[in-house]
């Protein structure tokens, strides 16, 4: 990845990481028009970045760094991969939910609670990539005696 790709991957890793704290903050308003309004115009700017930042990790090839030392790693870094559709999937469908679901407050409630948990699965899923790369580049395979 050259050095303007990995900027801006890292604008958009900084990116996600605000608009998830601004989630945070208008799940735990109370679900009325203006909270539906700032819910829609956070989940739509995380679906223009998702893609976005998934797409410049997926440039030179999903975790090639791993997969070089460790190639018999490619179960964990596939399923990795794969859960980017589905995340992006179900965001997407998340947000045609607030758009067109009847806002009262125990729908309305449903679907915040459903954001709550997509978001927790993104963040054990960055975790999750954080953890591999860093298992990769700090595991030294000895010899043996």
């Amino acid at each position: 990845m050259d050095s303007r790709d990995a900027r801006l991957l890292d604008h958009y890793s900084s990116l996600e990481y605000i608009l998830l704290g601004d989630l945070r903050d208008v799940l735990e308003e109370r679900p009325d028009r203006e909270s539906r309004r700032w819910l829609i115009a956070v989940l739509d700017a995380l679906l223009e970045t998702l893609p976005r930042e998934f797409d410049l990790e997926d440039a030179d090839g999903y975790m090639s760094e791993v997969l070089e030392r460790y190639p018999s790693w490619s179960t964990q870094v596939d399923r990795l991969h794969s859960e980017h559709d589905q995340l992006f999937a179900k965001l997407k469908e998340l947000r045609g939910r607030v758009e067109c679901d009847t806002w009262i407050a125990p729908i309305a409630n449903e679907v915040r609670r459903d954001i709550r948990e997509w978001t927790l699965k993104l963040i054990a899923h960055r975790r999750g990539e954080t953890r591999l790369v860093q298992t990769a580049m700090n595991l030294e395979v000895g010899t043996g005696d």
